[in-house]
């Protein structure tokens, strides 16, 4: 057996990193084999198998049909409509024609764009699929944004058709989506061609003439569908998804279709080790970068059957995850520390009930992984859990165990060590020098070019691509991660946080700033700040701290707790439920330099009830006193 080592190696060495990602691109059907590999000739722009030609879908389902066409292939369940139903490979490709010949009516073809706006059902996958057969582009748009959210990304992919539904639902709350997706309709420039809505009886909705068409009405005429595969080139792109950052406009992260799909096929083997025929249940969303690769493309890549979940972990209990385990006999589980630290506060006697024996590790990512959350699922499963750390914009796993190379132990407190086709260095911010020796803190930054599978550009924007990730490091062109980090002698990583204003909740990366805009855009609010604070359930959560433009107007606990109430119920409105503040604190300044620069660090470190550090620099020391002093009261 190769070691890992010497596999990481031969996949980042310009001597043989053209080799390596020969062997991985055979776990892929292609139209037109590649012969050129990797096209580094502008970076810090890479092109991967540039001459290839293949379809995602087709790689997903098509190639299946062969050997395992009655094979399960995607099952839905969902604990909030108490529905359960499975497709096998031969059922999934019958019903992604139907949504594919759907979309034609509408004029969809290469390079379109579709927005989909879905709760976690069938449909929003068929939808995924159905783009990638025609070679159009699909943006998926998380469930939980708001109108303003969603207006801003249809505005800026564009979309010729955009996919919905009457609603979706959590907790037993039905959550409409229609009424959002008008307002966000009227908000936005754009408007596209026709909007497709799967009615699942939840929510009354209002068609638009013209406009919005009922997927059950159009389903039906096109049930004997067949939509061949449209060949795209390697560099064509599969998606766009947009990621929150450090500016008010989230990102387009654009991803390409014969590296990603090349990436996803050989993580299958690699990381997570497993095999045709077995079952993977991955809980994210599809509306996040993990639901892409490991909900939807990466277990269908792979020949394997794939559930997608629409529910809570703990409804009707906190043993309905380990019953699905069970009765699909899960073999791969891939799931976020805030769900396990949810399911840590009910009794393990909801787990041990279940015939777990099918499973083979639990995989966690989207936000640290504390080590007393780790030893507590670790005793209860009794199978190795495997920290893992990526981003939005690489698509796959930057940091974790390579198991299926050669089996490795987890560190908890660690993500692992470095992902092959990753050239990982830890950076100093300021001078840009390498820190090669052991647990010296530095920028975690990935040198050009960027393996397969990770984010081509921003979406229409290739200088903010440039400027947003490459340039943040003094003297050197490297991708900064904006994470701090250090690595042990063994060469595992540890994530010590952000060094930008992104923060991370319950897996959900935020920017502070977006955040910062809709507070403000409430007319008595003056000055607001908005910081990441350490929670013990999400991770972190954000925290606001505002100056109010008549005090009088927050002058007491009851006119604080309206004031409050309306910030939340605007930021709701703007940007989702997923972006409200925990708290939001009323102060007659904030903290700032001589300068005017606010001092968001020194803020977090009270709200966390640590020491801010050196304040020499603050222009009123009473300001940051005043925020410790409301805070501890």
């Amino acid at each position: 057996m190769v070691s890992f080592a010497e596999f990481h190696q031969r996949s980042i060495d310009p001597a043989t990193r053209d080799a390596f990602w020969t062997e991985q691109a055979r776990w892929v059907d292609w139209a037109q084999a590649p012969q050129q590999i990797c096209d580094y000739s502008n970076p810090p722009f890479a092109r991967w198998f540039a001459d290839g030609r293949l379809n995602l879908c087709h790689n997903a389902v098509d190639r299946h049909l062969a050997d395992r066409a009655e094979q399960a292939a995607l099952i839905a369940v969902s604990t909030e409509t108490e529905t359960e139903k499975t497709y096998s490979y031969r059922e999934l490709h019958t019903e992604v024609q139907r949504m594919a010949a759907v979309l034609q009516s509408f004029g969809v073809e290469k390079g379109d764009r579709v927005q989909i706006y879905m709760p976690m059902v069938a449909e929003a996958v068929f939808a995924m699929l159905a783009c990638a057969r025609l070679g159009a582009i699909h943006s998926v748009v998380f469930g939980g944004f708001a109108a303003v959210s969603l207006a801003s990304r249809i505005e800026d992919a564009q979309p010729k058709v955009i996919v919905s539904a009457d609603a979706g639902s959590r907790g037993g709350r039905v959550v409409p989506y229609k009424p959002l997706l008008d307002e966000a309709l009227g908000l936005s420039a754009h408007k596209p061609q026709a909007v497709l809505l799967v009615n699942r009886g939840l929510a009354k909705m209002d068609l638009r003439a013209g406009r919005d068409h009922l997927w059950g009405d159009l389903r039906a005429r096109y049930m004997d569908a067949q939509v061949p595969c449209t060949w795209v080139q390697s560099t064509d792109p599969s998606y766009i998804l947009y990621t929150s950052g450090t500016t008010g406009k989230p990102k387009g992260v654009q991803r390409d279709t014969g590296g990603y799909t090349v990436a996803l096929a050989a993580s299958m083997p690699h990381i997570f080790g497993t095999q045709p025929g077995q079952t993977f249940f991955c809980t994210s969303d599809i509306g996040w970068v993990v639901g892409h690769s490991y909900i939807v493309y990466g277990p269908l890549i792979a020949g394997m059957a794939t559930i997608l979940y629409e529910g809570l972990p703990i409804r009707p209990d906190a043993g309905v995850w380990w019953s699905l385990v069970e009765k699909y006999r899960v073999t791969h589980m891939f799931s976020a520390p805030t769900a396990v630290r949810v399911l840590k506060k009910h009794d393990a006697a909801f787990l041990r009930q279940y015939d777990l024996s099918s499973l083979q590790a639990l995989w966690l990512a989207g936000e640290p992984l504390d080590e007393p959350t780790a030893q507590w699922i670790s005793e209860a499963l009794q199978v190795p859990i495997i920290d893992n750390y990526w981003q939005t914009e690489t698509g796959w796993p930057i940091l974790t165990l390579c198991n299926g190379v050669q089996p490795q132990v987890s560190r908890f407190g660690s993500p692992g060590k470095a992902v092959y086709g990753y050239n990982v260095q830890l950076l100093d911010d300021k001078t840009g020098e390498e820190l090669t020796e052991p647990d010296h803190k530095g920028v975690l930054a990935i040198e050009g070019p960027l393996p397969p599978g990770c984010m081509q550009t921003v979406w229409g924007d290739d200088a903010r691509f440039v400027k947003t990730y490459w340039q943040s490091i003094p003297g050197k062109l490297v991708y900064s991660t904006f994470d701090w980090g250090i690595r042990d002698a063994d060469g595992y990583y540890f994530i010590l946080g952000r060094t930008d204003d992104v923060i991370n909740v319950a897996g959900h990366r935020l920017g502070t700033r977006e955040i910062e805009e809709s507070i403000a855009a409430h007319p008595d609010i003056a000055e607001v700040a908005v910081v990441g604070v350490a929670d013990n359930l999400k991770g972190q959560v954000a925290m606001a701290f505002a100056v109010v433009r008549d005090a009088g107007k927050v002058a007491d606990a009851a006119a604080q707790a309206r004031m409050e109430a309306e910030v939340m119920k605007l930021v709701d409105s703007q940007l989702g439920a997923v972006a409200r503040p925990s708290r939001v604190v009323f102060v007659s300044a904030l903290p700032k330099t001589r300068s005017g620069k606010l001092l968001r660090r020194a803020l977090q470190a009270v709200a966390e009830r640590r020491d801010p550090g050196d304040l020499t620099t603050m222009e009123d020391p009473t300001a940051l006193a005043q925020v410790k002093q409301l805070l501890d009261a």
